[in-house]
């Protein structure tokens, strides 16, 4: 059985050969994977039949961007954070260009908001193609700078600050900036998807809507101000024929109905550590009418646990799923540098190992 065959009749809750496997790791754990086993990434991810591969999407040829800002004119500082040989690099945001706005008008007559013509898609269908031919699933999902959300993209231009205070206080000024943010995502997306030719597989959304303990925003606010445009991206993807996934952080189970009534069909990111949301949990209560995708921890086992201990994580999870499917195997996040290589490979072996479901 190939990859497409696998991940599709795992996300139909139908019988596969085993679960399928994905995998995710920041820059910096591909490179230690590299240099600690001898091999090329991409031939590790083929030698331990990771079955989903990301595309990177249309190339941006619009006018040259500021020092240090993002397509949204958000002004970025990178930062080294974690010791020599462990240590990763990050862009922290520095100053919210709409911070200072106090009227919708000033966020509608804001001169950076970006356009989909400054992206040029027409290497997205080739890009899909490269993987069709290995028999993988194809998914889009974007960089961590662009990656089709709402909530935020509006802490960045806003800071976190403002937009809390204007979902309280100031609903007119968060439906602006959320409104100009979902016209900018709508017409992007939908040209990835008209370019990719029917060729993109699971589109994945990507919006941290949890803390470890509960929401970022009141499960209300949420409904009205979010739940609308999380409806319409999920509508146009699957306009388009494509299984649309979503990631986010943290603590979200009191929403999770909510993304169910909005159609999406995997939810990403299951993080252990956060306040209900076992996967055990999230499977009785929503099994039937959600995939989910993640679940391995990266706060705890991964970087330090024993090889034993990933083993028996693994275990648990595929005792949960083994019988009715709806899971793909990965952690609950991007894997860190500071994660020995030794616990990376005992990962992925107990991955065949224990989601063998013949």
């Amino acid at each position: 059985m190939n990859s497409r065959e696998r991940t599709f009749l795992a996300l139909k809750h139908m019988p596969s050969d085993r679960i399928p496997v994905d995998f995710w790791a920041t820059p910096a754990v591909a490179r230690n994977l590299e240099a600690a086993l001898g091999r090329a990434y991409a031939q590790f991810l083929d030698d331990f039949g990771v079955d989903l591969r990301y595309i990177e999407g249309p190339a941006y040829i619009g006018p040259a961007l500021a020092p240090g800002c993002d397509i949204w004119g958000v002004a970025r500082a990178a930062v080294q954070a974690g010791a020599p040989g462990q240590s990763e690099s990050y862009s922290e945001v520095t100053s919210a260009p709409l911070g200072g706005a106090g009227t919708p008008e000033e966020i509608y007559a804001y001169r950076n908001w970006p356009d989909p013509d400054m992206f040029d898609y027409t290497a997205v269908e080739r890009q899909c193609d490269a993987i069709l031919r290995e028999n993988r699933v194809v998914v889009f999902m974007g960089d961590r700078l662009n990656r089709v959300a709402q909530l935020k993209p509006a802490m960045y231009l806003r800071g976190a600050e403002n937009i809390f205070v204007d979902l309280a206080d100031r609903p007119e000024m968060a439906e602006a900036v959320f409104g100009k943010i979902r016209e900018f995502y709508l017409d992007y997306l939908e040209r990835i998807l008209r370019a990719a030719a029917g060729k993109i597989d699971i589109v994945l959304t990507g919006d941290d809507f949890g803390a470890q303990n509960g929401l970022l925003v009141g499960a209300g606010m949420w409904r009205k101000f979010i739940m609308p445009g999380f409806a319409d991206y999920i509508g146009l993807i699957k306009s388009h024929g494509a299984i649309a996934m979503h990631h986010t952080c943290g603590s979200v189970s009191e929403i999770i109905p909510d993304m169910i009534r909005c159609r999406l069909d995997v939810l990403q990111s299951i993080q252990p550590e956060a306040r209900g949301m076992s996967l055990a949990g999230l499977k009785e209560k929503f099994g039937g009418s959600l995939c989910f995708h993640g679940g391995i921890s990266i706060q705890k086992t991964m970087p330090f646990g024993s090889e034993d201990d990933v083993r028996r994580e693994v275990r648990a999870i595929a005792d949960v799923v083994r019988q009715d499917g709806g899971y793909i195997f990965c952690t609950s996040h991007n894997i860190q540098a500071d994660t020995p290589a030794r616990n990376i490979v005992a990962l992925m072996e107990a991955y065949l190992l224990y989601g063998n479901t013949t």
